[in-house]
């Protein structure tokens, strides 16, 4: 594809793609259905695909939650599992305008959907618990968190109660409430973070994962590199930039992601939800992690201009919290192959002692006005892989609590 791109644009051809075989043959797409060369066209492997059939387990004639369901894996998470004719999806979000969104998008394409809006944030366990108590899901897909690195590099307080305590209120109800499968939505960044957010993505993992070992559910947790086109994300941002004619701006020249689609993230998910034993981390083949340099040309050049003669590329120098190269898995992990050759099951390591202790030191010292030295420290402490400098830890931490490795 980027050979026949290169060529059209040389010869100043604009290109597009024909829908597939498949999708001509069985009539969904016309011939003439032609589309713009899309980035995802661009990533140097095939797209991952999934068996539905296999995955059905998960919804087909029962109640799902989806939280984060107005976010981007959120909301495909919806249109997928509503073609597994669950008997009620739960489309919670803490934004009434993009579940609005979703729910008009949902009523449109699938009419038959009892698709339930439930506006809602997971910090608030009393209103967590009422939700379970009146649906009593049998699958919970675990979506909502702060994602953007730089920001919760500024409001860590907001990043651990969110992403720690949001993720514990939901998966402890799960198990209380008798859930039979729940998927927490991970990173990459949560393999030897080095930023707020991967660490709180980490204790998270460490959080399900405790669950599924203590109560023998099937907890798993998806762990996936960077979404194409989800809101806020490289791809959007450089078209942007590209629109008012640059520059477009990318951190550092070496800067490398993994990449995959939305709908590649979601069968992911779906996928580790029906294989899952309990307790492991699901991790997709993405290939080779992409240059970020690479995809801001791609994206200039199939936009039908030239880098530095139309559209100048800036290095503005990589932000707190980020580093050059992404991992998937960490030492103490075992990667196994499962029955889909595109994902990976590991298993997440040992827990540190005491994990719930800490845990709600955390969350008490995040919520009572802890400084943002303190709750890192106290995040080293979970994470010893998580890498900071110049951090303290509260004499509280020391004297209450002790941590394998800390």
């Amino acid at each position: 594809v980027r050979q026949v791109v290169k060529a059209a644009m040389e010869a100043g051809v604009k290109t597009r793609t024909v829908p597939g075989i498949f999708d001509i043959i069985s009539g969904r797409v016309a011939v003439a259905s032609l589309r713009q060369v899309e980035i995802q066209d661009l990533l140097r492997r095939e797209p991952t695909v999934t068996d539905l059939e296999q995955v059905r387990v998960l919804a087909t004639g029962e109640t799902v939650l989806v939280t984060g369901a107005g976010g981007s894996i959120g909301s495909e998470l919806c249109r997928q599992l509503a073609r597994l004719e669950p008997a009620q999806v739960l489309v919670m979000g803490h934004g009434e305008n993009s579940i609005f969104d979703v729910m008009q998008e949902l009523a449109e394409r699938y009419p038959t959907l009892d698709a339930v809006p439930i506006i809602g944030d997971i910090r608030d366990r009393h209103r967590m618990r009422l939700l379970f108590e009146q649906y009593r899901p049998y699958a919970v897909f675990h979506a909502a968190a702060y994602k953007h690195v730089p920001l919760m590099e500024e409001n860590v307080a907001e990043a651990i109660t969110n992403n720690v305590l949001g993720t514990k209120n939901v998966a402890e109800l799960s198990a209380e409430y008798g859930v039979e499968h729940f998927v927490l939505i991970s990173t990459d960044k949560a393999v030897r973070p080095t930023n707020v957010m991967g660490a709180t993505k980490r204790v998270a993992e460490q959080l399900v994962q405790e669950i599924a070992e203590t109560t023998g559910r099937n907890f798993v947790a998806v762990r996936f590199g960077n979404v194409l086109g989800s809101r806020g994300s490289v791809v959007p941002t450089f078209l942007r930039q590209i629109q008012t004619g640059g520059p477009v701006t990318v951190t550092h020249p070496e800067m490398r992601r993994y990449f995959m689609t939305i709908p590649e993230a979601v069968q992911l998910v779906l996928q580790a939800g029906a294989i899952g034993k309990g307790g492991e981390v699901f991790v997709l083949d993405m290939g080779e992690p992409v240059k970020i340099l690479d995809l801001a040309t791609d994206l200039i050049r199939r936009s039908g201009l030239e880098v530095g003669g139309d559209i100048e590329i800036r290095f503005t120098g990589t932000r707190p919290g980020e580093k050059l190269y992404e991992e998937l898995f960490f030492d103490s992990e075992n990667a196994l192959a499962t029955d889909h050759p595109k994902v990976l099951r590991a298993k997440n390591g040992t827990l540190p002692i005491g994990l719930s202790t800490a845990v709600e030191l955390l969350v008490d010292g995040a919520k009572s006005g802890w400084n943002d030295q303190q709750l890192r420290g106290m995040l080293q402490r979970l994470v010893p892989d998580f890498r900071v400098s110049g951090v303290e830890v509260a004499a509280e931490v020391e004297a209450d609590v002790e941590i394998a490795g800390a």
